[in-house]
């Protein structure tokens, strides 16, 4: 004996927990924020020294010219 709405109650089962886990995933998903744009808000800022330095290191300028600005930045400290 096959009743017709038993059948249609096992497929109402599945969309119902399909949309059970859609809705929980979609409420997961909404509630992670991403982070703020811009450096970490403790960050302390790179003084004009390490700045002239890390432009060394990278080979952004001259031996002569982080010379020249490092003389120049000591001088007016």
């Amino acid at each position: 004996m096959y009743d017709g709405w038993m059948w249609g109650m096992h497929w109402g089962w599945w969309i119902f927990w399909i949309l059970v886990i859609i809705i929980l995933v979609s409420l997961l998903w909404r509630n992670q924020t991403p982070p703020p744009p811009g450096p970490p808000p403790n960050s302390r800022k790179e003084s004009p020294l390490e700045i002239l330095k890390r432009r060394y290191a990278a080979g952004e300028i001259s031996t002569e010219e982080y010379e020249e600005r490092k003389a120049r930045l000591e001088r007016d400290q």
